[in-house]
């Protein structure tokens, strides 16, 4: 095919031409505010946090400034030495990062206490100054082989020594239950129970996906059916609405609540000030955490209680009563199966038979065991 010329055809512009291999400084700030704009702002207050400890790190181990140029793989070597624990003979367990430095770091406050960072931490670093150096147009140091070498081995040194990842703990009907009888204190309470069952019952939704819900999003069929709109989410971007069903007694707590605080548009879940009063901003993320730790608080819960207990907390007692993950993914949203697989084969193995082989006993008041099950003995 001809090419066809109309440069003669062009009127004349002021601008000068852009150089086709290096990104305009008003296209960066551009493409950096789309960024932001499109990440959640509990993702930016991470990586906010993230960076500030990579600079203070820098500069007080090398003297270097975050952003100058790319890092090569030996600081992400040192990062790691320096952050993660490891055992030692004896018993006691050792990290590289000098006292001072680390002592100076608190008092930056830019970390919360002296010692080692837990390996969830440091990971997540790394991947934040991954992004970083994407950002940046440069190689990340993370994906040198011996970075990624040393994590996985210092994992399973971790994992061997009985350092495991503390998981959040899962709010299943039982406790749900006992956080509801709680929410008997006027507003507050007809508030904190739709939220609780819509987050819970509602395919364990995140945080941010529950102070982002407005009334509009809502669409009643009848009086024990409503549906709820999801747009972008954390793993979901692309914004095309989907609903979700909310039956029984969610349907009616958001009866309640939109009795109690009737509104026609905006944030579904509302700040509420002295005497009951409901206002027009919506929760944030922190509040909807706070809420769930209070009410187990009230319902005398042990645990170490969070908003993602919630998410959590669905899929287990989905495993529990059995249903299909296929149907509890396409509620949750999650992308990966191994993501959700952890919380669904703890519920199921609870009801599972292979759990329960042995039969159960109990010890009379003479200490002898008798048989709480019957079946063949043989």
């Amino acid at each position: 095919m001809n090419v066809i010329d109309i440069t003669d055809q062009l009127p004349l512009v002021d601008e000068m031409p852009l150089d086709p291999h290096v990104l305009a400084l008003n296209a960066q700030e551009a493409a950096a505010a789309f960024i932001a704009a499109g990440t959640a702002a509990n993702t930016v207050r991470s990586y906010r946090s993230a960076l500030a400890y990579w600079s203070a790190w820098l500069q007080l181990r090398y003297g270097q400034v975050l952003g100058d140029a790319p890092l090569p793989p030996a600081v992400a070597v040192q990062f790691i030495v320096d952050h993660l624990a490891r055992p030692e003979a004896g018993g006691s367990w050792t990290h590289l990062l000098p006292p001072s430095i680390d002592a100076a770091l608190v008092t930056a406050r830019v970390k919360a206490k002296v010692g080692p960072l837990a390996y969830s931490t440091v990971s997540h670093r790394l991947a934040v100054l991954a992004k970083w150096h994407r950002l940046k147009d440069w190689d990340n140091p993370g994906d040198a082989p011996a970075v990624k070498t040393l994590l996985r081995e210092a994992r399973k040194t971790q994992t061997r020594q009985g350092v495991n990842v503390r998981k959040k703990t899962a709010i299943v009907l039982e406790p749900l239950q006992a956080m509801l009888a709680t929410c008997t204190d006027g507003v507050r309470g007809v508030r904190d129970r739709a939220l609780l069952l819509l987050a819970w019952s509602g395919g364990g939704r995140r945080r941010s996906e529950v102070i982002g819900l407005l009334v509009e999003d809502l669409r009643r069929l009848d009086a024990n059916t409503w549906l709820y709109a999801l747009g972008a989410t954390k793993t979901d971007t692309g914004g095309v609405r989907r609903e979700k069903p909310l039956q029984g007694p969610v349907a009616q707590a958001l009866a309640a609540w939109l009795a109690a605080a009737p509104a026609s548009s905006g944030p579904l879940f509302r700040r509420l000030y002295k005497g009951g009063r409901v206002g027009s901003a919506g929760l944030s993320g922190d509040q909807v955490a706070r809420i769930v730790k209070r009410r187990a608080a009230l319902a005398g819960l042990d645990g170490d209680w969070a908003a993602h207990s919630l998410r959590s907390g669905f899929v287990t007692e989905a495993g529990r009563q059995g249903v299909p993950l296929g149907e509890v993914m396409a509620m949750t949203e999650h992308r990966s199966v191994s993501t959700v697989m952890g919380y669904f084969q703890a519920g199921s193995l609870l009801g599972s038979r292979a759990s329960q082989l042995l039969p159960i006993t109990q010890e009379d008041d003479g200490g002898n065991s008798e048989l709480l099950t019957t079946g063949d003995s043989h």
